[in-house]
């Protein structure tokens, strides 16, 4: 703590004049007997005084100089402790936000929301490569889509394109060694040592995130698709027929159902194996995905029977969906080693009537057309035109 400030200057030196006043005898008195001890032993007291007060004076300049630089540098290291907190909390901030982030739109908005605070002042890019081209995920400053290839290019080894050339500094985004994208910062002002660390971490974060969101979309398929056919599974099918149902009664827009079932595929699978069977509901399901619309649900409902869930489509229209399917897996038989394995379905079709609400009345019903349409020689189309009641379609 300073006793005396810059201000006290004044103070100081009339005091010490007040001083030098008071005692000027006895240290006139003081100077005389060092004179006599001078003279009586032969020494030097007063220029050894003076070297020693020298001496102390710049002892002490240097020791506050010093002194003074260990507190500026303290001060800086505060500074820059400070910085690198507020920055790491921004990376954290980052690291939070993906982690929420299963999907690449969620992604995305994390990616343009925290990404430009971690370099204030730069322009920051992130390109994806999916199979052989480029994708921007976040684009803040002027960079041309053809500069950012080019850079991200040349950064993860491939081929760059021709065009303008950029001094964007990269950072790679990799999964397991395998490139998936690249970061890119405008070049001014040049980036600290540390905000190149944090942007290395901020492109492995991005790629760990997305290869995440990737896993994410397959468990989600894996859980509600089946896998040999790639329909969706029968849980899958209910919970979205239930959704659909409740839309047609709001918007009294029809809905219809059709459920078919492949003709003596115990035969199948007894005289050719499993394996052939296997290849039978993958050939079905593929049929499936050809013919009808990508909005229609798929659905394997259980063991060699499925289902369609037609939506804003009349009877008439499920009929007509029905018949179509029918020729077209009638008129793909499987070939399986050095044979032809003829294959056909029965179906049953059945709309959504007033009143209905349970959906699984709703596939009883189709599933009782199915049931005459096997009843009456298979490969052919039975519509349930009401509850309770079967109509017949040749």
């Amino acid at each position: 703590m300073r006793v005396f400030g810059r201000n006290d200057l004044l103070l100081v030196a009339g005091l010490t004049a007040a001083l030098v006043v008071v005692f000027s005898k006895p240290v006139a008195r003081l100077f005389d007997v060092a004179r006599a001890v001078e003279q009586a032993r032969g020494l030097h007291l007063l220029p050894a005084l003076a070297i020693l007060a020298f001496v102390f004076i710049l002892h002490q300049t240097w020791k506050r100089q010093e002194m003074r630089g260990r507190a500026l540098a303290a001060d800086a290291a505060a500074r820059e402790a400070t910085e690198r907190a507020s920055d790491m909390s921004r990376l954290v901030a980052l690291g939070q936000a993906l982690a929420r982030s299963l999907d690449a739109e969620s992604i995305r908005a994390a990616a343009a929301a925290h990404l430009p605070l971690l370099v204030p002042g730069h322009g920051i890019w992130v390109m994806l490569r999916i199979g052989s081209d480029w994708t921007s995920l976040v684009v803040v400053g002027d960079s041309s889509p053809a500069q950012r290839e080019a850079a991200a290019c040349r950064l993860l080894g491939f081929p760059a394109p021709g065009g303008l050339p950029s001094d964007d500094v990269c950072f790679p985004m990799l999964v397991a060694d395998t490139p998936v994208g690249a970061v890119g910062v405008s070049p001014a002002p040049a980036l600290t040592t540390h905000q190149e660390s944090m942007l290395a971490a901020a492109a492995a974060l991005l790629a760990v995130s997305l290869r995440n969101a990737e896993l994410f979309r397959e468990i989600r398929e894996n859980s509600v698709r089946d896998s040999l056919t790639g329909c969706a599974n029968r849980t899958h099918m209910l919970q979205v027929f239930e959704a659909e149902l409740a839309r047609a009664r709001r918007s009294r827009l029809p809905l219809s159902l059709v459920m078919f079932d492949l003709d003596r595929f115990k035969q199948i699978n007894d005289q050719h194996g499993h394996l052939a069977g296997d290849a039978v509901l993958a050939a079905v399901g593929a049929r499936m995905r050809a013919v009808l619309r990508g909005g229609d649900l798929k659905c394997r409902y259980g063991g060699e029977e499925f289902l369609i869930v037609l939506v804003d489509t009349p009877l008439s229209g499920a009929q007509h969906v029905a018949e179509t399917l029918r020729k077209d897996i009638e008129g793909h038989p499987l070939s399986w080693n050095t044979e032809t394995i003829p294959v056909t379905a029965s179906f049953g079709v059945t709309a959504v009537e007033p009143g209905d609400e349970d959906p699984l009345t709703i596939v009883a019903r189709a599933d009782e057309a199915l049931y005459l349409a096997k009843q009456d020689g298979r490969n052919c189309i039975r519509v349930a035109a009401s509850a309770g009641s079967v109509a017949l379609r040749r």
